[in-house]
């Protein structure tokens, strides 16, 4: 599986290589993306803009990693969906339980206002 990395001031961006990703390619995304949990910054946005079809275990397994993420205090967005794609995870009830954004930009804001959410409960 190809990925590039683009890494910012509070976040990774992962852009993830199309046109499919099934449950064995989500394994193997799983397996690269976890780790960033260890790194100083730890929030990730995942951009599936070349992604034109999935499975469903591998949308079980996204809503698995980014469970992961906020369990350990981290954000995780998924941005630039196709529409045939977040269709069909809406459709198989998977859509709802990720944390997705049309765009980039967004999906940078939300990294940011979770970022100062934490901040702000770890000052109570």
């Amino acid at each position: 599986m190809q990925v590039k990395t683009d890494t910012k001031e509070k976040f990774h961006a992962i852009t993830v290589a199309g046109p499919s990703l099934s449950a064995t390619m989500t394994d193997e995304l799983g397996d690269c993306l976890l780790p960033y949990l260890q790194n100083d910054v730890k929030n990730l946005v995942l951009i599936l803009k070349d992604i034109e079809n999935i499975d469903i275990a591998a949308g079980e397994k996204l809503v698995y990693i980014q469970q992961k993420f906020y369990e350990n205090n981290a954000s995780f967005v998924i941005c630039e969906l196709q529409k045939p794609v977040e269709e069909f995870l809406d459709e198989n009830e998977l859509l709802e339980m990720m944390n997705v954004t049309p765009t980039q930009s967004e999906a940078w804001d939300i990294v940011q206002m979770e970022e100062i959410e934490r901040e702000f409960l770890d000052e109570e």
